[in-house]
């Protein structure tokens, strides 16, 4: 018995066949691109998405599909899918890094019981109605990503508390907000009613089946965000179990059993499971692995290892600090006209100074993110220790880096598709093969990779990293 989970993300898919253990037994994964017709634009044609899953699923073994007994959907949070009432959609997917409706947020004046982000689904259709309004017109469906894609697979138009509470038109619980939603002149309709992430939401099509190569009528999950899947495929079930993930952005995750109190740049949202901790507070960097790759970039390194080499061989400068802020920032500082750049450069500085600041940098806006989270009283539990997931955080010595700045021992997963990981579980419960507390037995294994060694010039330093954002801030 196999089960399929497909984790729709900003630039790739990827999936994931898991057995009966829910150890994973075949990967494949596929780019897109997105593209960006207007300065601040971020889309995705949906089609793309599509394709790219047929492509994937195309070089998984066809004995493990033929196996598969249910598929279960993670997907890149915020964003939306104007669609049609029999499933097209009407134009490209607007995604979560866009900043077209930054000055539209008015209508979430503070406080609110979590940050709002221009790329929300909220603020997107606010703009579309404004600008699109033909569109909007002939719009049956607002969709977040996961749930365009079970459509288009045969599941049903439906969506579930972890991505409707992301949309900035719900409240935390996931309930929509329809004073809200009236308020900005957006139809009722237009939003899926909700089930649980693991809950069925139809078969397979015979369509999509043969497109797949899957076989046809096997239960679609409900599925959840991309986030609370990680955090269920690597393991984290219980108050105060702690994910660090590092992508294109980063995030730390706490799980909670109850919702906490709301704290401005903290999000608290709905986890995917339906036992277990249902909450998690999060802080969200979007400048991790995308402030990285820039000033690899900048500095002329074509291949990572060379990049990673120079920084770590470099001693770490007392007077130059770099802020990554190159795209805004979300957490701590919910600020998105933040800008980055080095200063204190000296002539005794090189390539591989600049860019050992900048792994710095990183570092030291996920620890900002950390104490934010610390400071809230999320858990009980200490946060002395996170599990580590995500193609950011292979190198041991970026991971040393990240264990002293964030005064954290870090474990790696032995998942390396923590949410497809996540989303196949989701796959399994729907289909009867596991119950929700069967989750304790399906925690993956863990390896301890960096511990904390206490390093007072790295404390230094980000003392100068927090001092020197805070002074610069009205500036942007």
């Amino acid at each position: 018995m196999r089960f399929l989970g497909i984790d729709l993300g900003t630039g790739s898919v990827k999936l994931a066949i898991v057995d009966e253990h829910a150890r994973e037994v075949a990967a494949s994964s596929a780019a897109y691109a997105v593209t960006s017709a207007q300065p601040g634009w971020a889309e995705t044609s949906a089609d793309a998405w599509y394709a790219a899953v047929v492509d994937a699923a195309s070089r998984l073994p066809a004995h493990e599909r033929e196996a598969v007994s249910a598929i279960g959907f993670s997907g890149q949070m915020h964003g939306v899918v104007p669609t049609a009432a029999d499933g097209r959609a009407l134009r490209p997917a607007m995604l979560w890094p866009d900043t077209r409706a930054r000055a539209l947020l008015d209508a979430w004046p503070e406080p609110q019981p979590n940050p709002v982000a221009p790329g929300m689904a909220g603020p997107l259709l606010r703009w579309l109605l404004a600008r699109e309004p033909a569109l909007a017109a002939g719009m049956r469906w607002a969709l977040q990503p996961k749930d365009w894609l079970r459509a288009k697979l045969g599941g049903a138009f439906v969506t579930d508390p972890s991505d409707a509470c992301a949309t900035a038109l719900a409240a935390p619980s996931g309930e929509w907000d329809a004073a809200l939603i009236d308020s900005l002149g957006l139809s009722r309709e237009w939003f899926a009613p909700l089930a649980a992430s693991d809950s069925r939401a139809g078969a397979l099509s015979a369509e999509a089946g043969s497109a797949l190569g899957l076989r046809a009528g096997i239960p679609l999950a409900v599925g959840a965000g991309d986030t609370p899947c990680a955090a269920l495929g690597s393991g984290l079930i219980a108050d105060g179990d702690a994910l660090l993930t590092t992508g294109s952005g980063g995030q730390i995750v706490v799980m909670c059993d109850e919702a906490p109190s709301p704290v401005r740049g903290l999000h608290t949202y709905r986890g995917a499971a339906s036992a277990g901790a249902r909450w998690y507070r999060m802080a969200a960097m979007q400048n991790v692995g995308v402030a990285l790759e820039t000033v690899r970039g900048w500095l002329g390194y074509a291949a990572w290892p060379a990049a990673y080499d120079d920084a770590f061989a470099s001693d770490a400068s007392a007077s130059v600090s770099f802020l990554p802020y190159l795209s805004g920032e979300r957490s701590p500082w919910m600020n998105p006209a933040a800008r980055g750049g080095w200063l204190g450069l000296g002539l005794s500085d090189t390539r591989g100074s600049m860019m050992r600041a900048a792994f710095e940098g990183v570092a030291f806006a996920l620890r900002a993110g950390l104490d934010a989270i610390r400071t809230s009283g999320t858990s009980g539990t200490p946060l002395s220790s996170m599990r580590l997931a995500g193609g950011g955080s292979i190198d041991a010595r970026w991971r040393q880096l990240l264990a002293d700045a964030l005064d954290v021992e870090l474990h790696a997963c032995d998942c390396p598709n923590a949410a497809a990981r996540g989303a196949a579980i989701i796959g399994g419960i729907a289909a009867g093969h596991w119950r929700a507390d069967d989750l304790a037995s399906l925690v993956p294994a863990s390896t301890r990779v960096a511990s904390p060694q206490g390093n007072a010039a790295l404390d230094e330093r980000h003392a100068r990293f927090i001092a020197l954002y805070e002074r610069v801030e009205d500036w942007f």
